[in-house]
């Protein structure tokens, strides 16, 4: 009996002392794992921005979070087709103190719609549907209208497909609480039976509700789910590595905090959001490095086609001869003879831009942390100053 409990002690010790070797070798592991990351990481991020440019940009970026409150801001551009740099500015996680960086996730809010455009638009190179054909081709649950609406249509925000009913956070669909697991559907159910609010073609209006239509037209002429698909064709061949799915479940690593300000300028957590109804609109998580991959992508014709992205780019005409300045999933304007094209967003907890000088090969993108805060006028300034442009140029 006494030699028996001495085995089993012998092989309790044995036991833990394999446990420990395994644990300290697994540490060892994902230590070298991570150093290895590392130094990837640092390779990869080794700026080819000017110091003069730097230095500008980061005096603009906290200049503008000084005047806004906003706790963090990641900034990403691209200069001559490639990604050269990008940063983080102040906190992901104020709470915690966890700093933001290029790799902080942030939500994307309407740029989400290039997004969805791009893989919209390179179905429609593959022959797969027709631009122009009614919606209910490729979307039968959506119901027929008075008059038919096309895909090119809601692109270009033609479609007569109303926005929100409100701003208001008690709006159910601006402060949604529920999550969706079939998002398409479920975000269809809140416009479908719906009036248009203009005659297909004639007006712009803008709508978040009518991607979630180009979503479904997405789905049905390609056999897949929305978000795999965008994921599959877009997010993946542009090196978007860790974009994804805003889903409130989820653990998802580097994801900021979201936040809002009082009218005294005291920063609050944001309004609760949940957006799985509305993903191709509005519904993506995506870094400062990922979407200036993204834009690398696009310049360099890597998703579509130059003529298909000259195609996106080109305002089109409503037919009530009002002055329309949004394409195919992007908007455009020109300015100190510079073309931009590019789009803004803005949800609870987030402002965005991702603005391109196309002709210059050039693109910024500013993702910050916090709703209500002109990410746009950041973006413009910082690309400004990428170009060339200083202050005094802008002035005069």
């Amino acid at each position: 009996m006494i030699n028996i409990l001495r085995q089993r002690v012998s092989l309790r010790r044995s036991a833990r002392s394999r446990w420990r070797e395994s644990t300290s070798l697994i540490f060892l592991l994902g230590l070298l794992s991570l150093l290895i990351s590392a130094s990837g990481i640092c390779a990869a991020q080794q700026p080819q921005l000017s110091a003069d440019k730097r230095t500008q940009i980061e005096a603009a970026v906290a200049k503008f979070m000084s005047s806004t409150h906003v706790p963090g801001v990641s900034v990403a551009v691209v200069e001559n087709g490639q990604y050269e740099w990008a940063s983080g500015f102040g906190f992901a996680d104020v709470e915690n103190n966890v700093p933001a960086s290029e790799h902080t996730l942030f939500r994307l809010a309407s740029i989400s719609k290039p997004l969805t455009a791009t893989g919209a638009m390179q179905l429609w190179e593959r022959g797969q549907f027709d631009l122009d054909a009614p919606v209910q081709k490729y979307c039968p649950a959506f119901p027929k209208k008075d008059l038919p609406i096309t895909t090119r249509e809601a692109l270009g925000h033609l479609a007569g497909i109303r926005h929100y009913k409100s701003g208001s956070q008690d709006d159910p669909e601006v402060g949604n609480t529920k999550h969706f697991d079939n998002p398409i559907q479920a975000g269809l159910n809140f416009f479908e039976n719906d009036a248009l609010v203009s005659q297909p073609g004639t007006h712009f209006h803008y709508s978040t509700q009518g991607y979630t239509l180009v979503g479904c037209v997405i789905e049905g002429a390609s056999g897949m789910k929305y978000t795999d698909f965008v994921r599959q064709n877009v997010i993946v061949p542009a090196g978007m590595d860790h974009t994804q799915v805003d889903d409130r479940f989820a653990i998802i690593p580097y994801r900021t905090r979201f936040y809002q300000k009082t009218e005294t300028g005291a920063v609050l957590n944001s309004d609760f959001l949940d957006s799985s109804y509305k993903i191709p609109g509005g519904g993506w998580l995506s870094s400062a490095e990922d979407m200036a991959h993204f834009e690398v992508a696009i310049l360099n014709d890597k998703l579509v086609r130059q003529a298909t992205r000259d195609l996106m780019w080109t305002p089109l005409k409503p037919s009530d001869g009002s002055e329309d300045h949004y394409g195919l999933g992007f908007g455009s304007s020109t300015e100190d003879g510079i073309r931009f094209i590019g789009h803004s967003g803005s949800q609870q907890g987030t402002s965005t831009d991702c603005l391109l000088a196309p002709d210059r090969l050039a693109g910024v993108v500013v993702l910050a942390n916090m709703e209500g805060v002109s990410a746009s006028d950041l973006a413009k300034e910082i690309l400004k100053i990428v170009l060339g442009k200083s202050s005094d140029e802008k002035k005069k």
